[in-house]
């Protein structure tokens, strides 16, 4: 495979505590970046000195700073950070594109990787490792399906970013781009191999307030989407086995009837939340879904998975 050419565009505020550790990651890579732009969105902890110092130190590393709205915004605040380094990318010859986060770690080979999977999929328009949360000396998945890219690290071909026209500038933007990306003839995956994992410094949705306020914005975002009813009640019930235990799902569900009550706009056309709730039901053992990807002719097989595992 020729070498990929690819580009990352990091949106962080206040991650001084946790960027030491992804630029480590970063700069380890056996297949280096194109480039890599960092968007400082406001902070006031030493995360722009850490920064800079990188940026001062490999070429491919660029900084910019968003004005600072005085809070953080996950969801859409994120993606609008994201675009606004977008716009700024100088490296406009790329294959992938990829979105991530300022608090997590991977292994040095994890690009190289995921090309391999790219490479041997032509349908494979979005892709990621699995996720987990250190816990003392355990780590914990912050479990996935297979079908969805994580929000933490998830890289696109760049001609599927293109034909989803991007992400979406509101919250739940990462599930609407997985379901977007099948309706236009993507597969997207999330890849259990530990030469994948993601070490999320940080549980998933505790960066704002608290995890309770991020798992009732989860539920938002679900409304949003256009989730059906019966999906969002087997996705609070799953993930009451999670941190928090029980309350968690319980706040998922109550965001999203609150935002059902308040009558929160959602997603999308009929046509969208027809083919998500095709998928949802096929999840749930109820129906079957729309869209049928060929499958990859050689990128599933055995000798393929035990190359890439070894």
């Amino acid at each position: 495979m020729q070498q990929p050419k690819y580009v990352v565009i990091t949106p962080v505020r206040d991650e001084a505590e946790f960027l030491p550790r992804v630029i480590e990651s970063m700069i380890s890579q056996t297949i280096l970046p194109q480039e890599w732009l960092v968007v400082d969105d406001g902070s006031t902890d030493g995360t722009l000195d850490l920064l800079l110092a990188a940026a001062n130190e490999h070429s491919w590393i660029k900084v910019h700073q968003k004005p600072d709205r005085g809070v953080r915004s996950v969801g859409p605040g994120v993606v609008e950070a994201f675009y606004f380094g977008l716009d700024r990318l100088e490296t406009q010859d790329y294959d992938f594109i990829a979105k991530m986060d300022g608090d997590i770690e991977f292994r040095s080979d994890y690009v190289a990787t995921l090309m391999q999977y790219f490479s041997h999929d032509p349908y494979l328009g979005s892709a990621s490792g699995k996720i987990f949360l250190p816990v003392g000396e355990t780590l914990i998945e912050e479990r996935t399906a297979d079908e969805m890219t994580v929000g933490a690290f998830n890289f696109y071909r760049r001609k599927a970013f293109e034909d989803i026209g991007g992400f979406t500038r509101e919250v739940m933007w990462d599930g609407i781009a997985f379901h977007e990306a099948r309706i236009h003839g993507w597969r997207t995956r999330s890849i259990a191999n530990t030469k994948l994992d993601i070490l999320h410094k940080r549980l998933m949705g505790s960066s704002h307030k608290s995890i309770l306020h991020g798992r009732l914005r989860w539920g938002r975002g679900q409304y949003f989407m256009g989730t059906h009813p019966l999906y969002i009640i087997a996705i609070a019930t799953y993930r009451t086995l999670e941190r928090p235990f029980f309350i968690g799902g319980l706040s998922i569900l109550g965001g999203y009837i609150a935002s059902a009550l308040k009558g929160m706009k959602r997603y999308g056309d009929r046509d969208f939340r027809k083919s998500l709730h095709a998928w949802q039901m096929e999840r749930l053992k109820l129906g079957k879904r729309l869209e049928q990807i060929p499958k990859s002719e050689s990128g599933l097989n055995r000798s393929f998975q035990l190359e890439i595992n070894t």
